[in-house]
């Protein structure tokens, strides 16, 4: 088995990195790392682009809650043009990009996935709270790209697996700023849940929104 993940340096693809190592050859790309920018399509192009060969399974697992020291807006009155515009660049364009430049890493003849670490507050039907504005839209906006990303990647990849991915609290650099009452678990183990996901979808479950326990989550 060979796999990317694209968000190496971060507590879940640094896990993400740790166990697919254990199953076969497994390449990570980051920001801290390898100077990926993946709000610069450029940066991302030439990035995917220095890969050969194809791989089995591909990760985004980038993202952001705050950005620039901006935080989850908690009012209407927190929205601000330049934090919604943070928020989509990185958590919805940046993954849209991967996805673009990266679906040429996927092999045609065999079963072969992709899957985007989105948020069960990107749910637009599980949304009773309210807040977070820029992330939850961003997050949404994500869900959508791949979706469609998805119907089309069947065409030309007719058994690939695009999927969104709840992880669920981990313990990162996230936690603090998550909602209280979620308990948290260590980056290793949501890692595991997450391969242990995707090891159980196949074809028909492409562009789908699945948690870590493998549950279905609403758009």
């Amino acid at each position: 088995m060979r796999s990317l993940v694209v968000g190496a340096s971060g507590g879940i693809g640094a896990a993400l990195v740790s166990a697919l190592a254990l199953r076969g050859e497994v390449v990570g790309l980051s920001r801290r790392g390898d100077g990926l920018d993946v709000t610069d399509e450029a940066s991302v192009a030439a990035a995917l682009g220095r890969l050969e060969g194809v791989f089995d399974l591909v990760v985004v697992a980038t993202g952001a809650l705050v950005i620039g020291g901006v935080g989850p807006e908690k009012s209407l009155r927190a929205v601000s043009a330049e934090g919604l515009a943070a928020q989509f660049a990185l958590n919805a364009i940046g993954p849209a990009l991967v996805i673009k430049h990266g679906l040429r890493l996927l092999p045609r003849d065999r079963v072969a996935k992709m899957a985007v670490l989105s948020a069960r507050v990107g749910s637009i039907g599980d949304n009773s709270l309210g807040g977070w504005y820029g992330y939850r839209a961003a997050k949404a906006a994500s869900n959508q790209l791949l979706r469609t990303a998805s119907v089309e990647a069947t065409r030309t990849h007719p058994q690939s697996v695009l999927v969104a991915m709840h992880p669920g609290t981990v313990e990162t650099a996230f936690a603090p700023a998550q909602r209280a009452g979620h308990p948290a678990m260590p980056p290793a183990e949501a890692a595991g849940h997450l391969l242990a996901v995707l090891d159980g979808l196949g074809p028909a479950d492409t562009g789908g929104f699945y948690d870590w326990q493998g549950k279905v989550v609403p758009w």
